[in-house]
């Protein structure tokens, strides 16, 4: 094999003995062959395994080397040179995985994989200056390598005590301790410093609960590589670094802890959020303007129905249609007035979506697109939340962000699409055939029907995203001694406490209360011909199943006893229900489990029953 298209021996071992490259910037020549080359997530990453020809570890490349691989310029049993990477453990066990950080193609492909039992002779690593492209070689048979002469020898403490005394505070931290990339950061790791961007900033919020009162606020923290994570701060560390933090500006951020990220909440795509505490060190990196690239997720239009109900925001890229003027809306809570601007966007799914767009959004970036509406724009929304107002609508909240005319390839896609063929089609809403089903009433049930063993055979189902199906499935038990209801204030009908001295505070509008209400939240069990599941029904649903309110069961219960509350529990057993139910998935005692919810329930049509069954009859049978 030619000696330019080979590995470098013992390059693995090499790296598990130095996890990362040295403080003085001097990597050895570390060339490997890329194995099981396969993309990550949505493809913005590539993950390895790298081989020296004897040993091997899993890998995983830097974003900027991702369009290498997209455009074939790499592929499978290529070679690469490493020239800068750390090595990270795993879930905090003896397993490694090599972080490459920066690196360079040396070869596209080989023929095979590279077996280095074979080789007698192992020609040394040799270190070379990480920022020089200068190599020395000493194997044998190996015609000499010039090297550029020194201007002048100076020792490292020398060069790097001239570099400190000259340099900021914040640019003196990049230099005293190596900076990770976001992708490397693990919970197992104890000293870290990051460089990153704010991209997002929230309100600092109060709260109030058994332990008194709090306050607290987070910021979504981007590195060049556009890796994001969250970070949360609590009371004083809040307090502290609420004022430090400002949108858009670059960071260097050090002595935090890293937890496993509450799916349910987070708001970036990282396995990993961040909490800082009053002790940690955060200094503006003065002079650093680094634009990290936004890492979209974007979601066709006509796939937001599944949205519905969940927590998952989205993203969205379409052209826009039309602009509304600017209105005021009063806030509820605080009785606050907002600006709030609608736009109407379309995509290639053929769909169109009303989006809500509010403060500064739509007061200035609305006007914008209110401008320049007439040449249909093209627009990236990040971070929306779906609602089902109008059947499907889209709503900007604190942290989402809008681009125009963004230079992204799905940009250019839709664009052509809607010059093409979009605007002269007549596209619906897709609020529309949503709002019609529910209007219709039944429609709904009768799409996506299946049976609970379709369900509860699959442990997995909705690990993702939530699904969505409908049932026809009987009430076969619920559970008398359950905690069935939960006290709610009466106005936004948020959970409320037992006020110090008396009352009730919510937490939602802020303010204390003499009276709550009590609404349904609770678990039956359903069963249908081919198995059983418990599912959660919440208070409007659970009002029909159960034939009364929450208050009216608590005083049948309390004024006429347990027998009476028992038996309004039993009347509402062994009824037929057509049921729409999302699954998903949730953590409970470190254990995944799935969740099946009523989103919607109502009693069996049995004209519509029959239609419906003797249509998927007619379906088998024409098979």
């Amino acid at each position: 094999m030619d000696a330019a298209n080979s590995v470098t021996p013992g390059a693995v071992s090499h790296i598990l003995a130095h996890p990362s490259t040295g403080s003085d910037g001097a990597v050895p020549d570390l060339v490997v062959q890329v194995l099981d080359l396969k993309s990550i997530g949505t493809g913005s990453r590539f993950s390895f395994m790298a081989t020296d020809g004897k040993d091997k570890i899993k890998a995983m490349f830097p974003t900027s080397f991702a369009s290498e691989v997209r455009s074939g310029n790499l592929k499978n049993l290529g070679l690469i040179r490493i020239l800068d990477y750390t090595c990270n453990a795993v879930n905090g066990n003896n397993g490694k995985v090599l972080i490459v950080i920066k690196c360079e193609l040396v070869c596209q492909a080989l023929d095979a994989e590279i077996n280095g039992e074979a080789k007698k002779e192992e020609p040394p690593i040799v270190l070379k200056p990480k920022d020089e492209g200068v190599v020395v070689a000493e194997q044998a048979n190996a015609p000499p390598v010039a090297i550029k002469p020194k201007q002048e020898l100076k020792s490292a403490s020398q060069i790097v005590n001239e570099q400190r005394g000259n340099a900021a505070p914040a640019a003196r931290l990049s230099m005293t301790r190596r900076v990770h990339p976001l992708i490397t950061l693990n919970p197992y790791q104890g000293n870290w410093v990051i460089k990153v961007r704010v991209t997002s900033k929230g309100n600092l919020r109060t709260y109030r609960n058994a332990r008194g009162e709090g306050c607290v606020f987070n910021v979504e923290l981007t590195d060049e590589d556009g890796t994001q994570i969250q970070a949360t701060m609590f009371n004083e560390a809040a307090k502290k670094f609420y004022p430090i933090f400002e949108l858009g500006k670059v960071y260097y951020v050090s002595k935090g802890s890293l937890r496993i990220a509450n799916k349910q909440f987070k708001t970036v795509q990282n396995d990993y959020e961040m909490s800082l505490n009053e002790n940690a060190i955060v200094e503006e990196a003065e002079g650093e303007t680094f634009i990290p690239q936004v890492q979209y997720n974007f979601v066709k239009i006509d796939h937001l129905g599944t949205y519905v109900g969940g927590r998952e925001l989205v993203d969205i890229i379409g052209v826009v249609q039309s602009v509304s003027p600017t209105l005021s809306v009063r806030r509820k809570i605080d009785n606050e007035t907002i600006p709030k601007r609608d736009i109407v966007v379309a995509d290639d799914s053929g769909k169109t979506v009303s989006i809500s767009l509010w403060n500064d959004l739509a007061t200035t970036t609305g006007q914008e697109l209110l401008d320049m509406v007439d040449s249909s724009p093209v627009v990236a929304i990040k971070s929306l939340k779906v609602s089902d107002f109008q059947g499907v609508s889209l709503s900007t909240i604190g942290r989402s962000t809008l681009a125009i005319n963004p230079d992204l390839p799905e940009a250019q896609n839709v664009k052509s699409w809607y010059d093409s063929e979009g605007k002269d089609t007549s596209l619906a809403p897709i609020g529309a055939e949503m709002g019609a089903a529910r209007a219709g009433g039944l429609k709904s049930m009768y799409s996506d029907r299946v049976f609970l063993s379709h369900i509860t055979s699959d442990p997995a189902m909705g690990q993702e995203k939530p699904v969505f199906f409908s049932l026809n499935a009987i009430i076969s038990h619920i559970k008398p001694d359950q905690n069935m209801w939960y006290r709610a204030c009466k106005t936004c009908n948020k959970k409320v406490t037992e006020a110090f001295g008396s009352g009730y505070w919510c937490e939602g509008c802020q303010k204390n209360d003499s009276e709550c209400s009590l609404r349904y939240i609770m678990v039956l069990k359903i069963s249908d011909p081919t198995g059983e599941a418990w599912v959660s029904v919440f208070n409007e649903h659970a009002e029909k199943i159960i034939g009364c309110s929450a208050d009216e069961l608590d005083r049948i219960r309390k004024e006429e006893g347990d027998d009476s509350y028992i038996l309004k529990l039993k009347e509402a057993t062994w009824v037929p229900h057509l049921f729409r139910v999302s699954v998903t998935q949730h953590e409970y005692m470190n254990e995944k489990r799935q969740r099946i919810t009523v989103r919607s329930e109502a009693p069996v049509d049995y004209a519509a029953e029959s239609k419906y069954l003797l249509e998927e009859i007619a379906k088998l049978t024409a098979c």
